[in-house]
């Protein structure tokens, strides 16, 4: 019976929202609007890049400017950075389970690639799910849909890793318990999205009681 964990990328295994927060402040600058950390949580994080730009800067090229955006977070970002608190055990024993495994992410490619090398997990997962490679990216379901396509799973034999209001909207419609992290927002706001529970990262023991779950189901 395939059990299905699916993560994902910015702000859930890597804690890569304040370098986005930096690059969406410096580019709006550039282009006439003040914004600051709080505009960006609170109608930028989570979103798909072209959609932002398309929104703020209807006469711009969307994107470019989604492009010049990446490149500077890559740069910023460098070749190395620490994984989420607890991720690696976490893997470990999913590892240990034969549980499968997938990212499911609102990033490009590019740059998915570039946060999983550097934490040095690009090999790690089954399958990487790419939203704006697909027909519809988060909070619609789909990325999530796809995941548990490619891996054989169901939704009643998957948790999902959200740390945003348009993920954690994506995996519950998906029909997933959806574990919010908090990275960045509140308790209140994750679970406002659908998340079954937050946790500050993956060694809270809050997550216990959901791989216990599954581990039962699946004995």
């Amino acid at each position: 019976m395939t059990v299905a964990m699916l993560f994902d990328l910015d702000g859930t295994l890597i804690h890569s929202d304040p370098i986005h927060a930096a690059v969406f402040i410096e580019l709006f600058a550039e282009q006439g609007i003040e914004i600051d950390e709080a505009h960006y949580y609170d109608h930028i994080h989570g979103r798909l890049n072209e959609d932002i730009f398309g929104d703020a800067f209807p006469g711009a090229d969307a994107k470019a400017l989604a492009d010049e955006k990446e490149a500077r977070f890559r740069e910023r970002l460098g070749t190395a950075a620490e994984p989420m608190s607890g991720l690696l055990p976490l893997l470990d024993r999913i590892k240990a389970a034969g549980w499968r495994t997938a990212i499911v992410t609102n990033a490009p490619r590019t740059n998915a690639d570039a946060m999983l090398a550097a934490i040095g997990l690009s090999d790690h997962f089954d399958t990487l799910v790419v939203s704006d490679e697909l027909e519809r990216g988060k909070p619609d379901p789909l990325p999530y849909l796809t995941a548990l396509d490619r891996l054989g799973g169901t939704p009643a034999r998957a948790l999902a890793f959200e740390d945003s209001p348009s993920g954690v909207t994506a995996a519950a419609r998906a029909g997933i318990a959806t574990m919010g992290l908090r990275s960045s927002l509140t308790h209140e706001r994750l679970t406002d999205a659908g998340a079954v529970a937050t946790l500050a990262d993956f060694s809270d023991p809050a997550l216990a009681p959901w791989i216990d779950r599954i581990t039962k189901e699946t004995t």
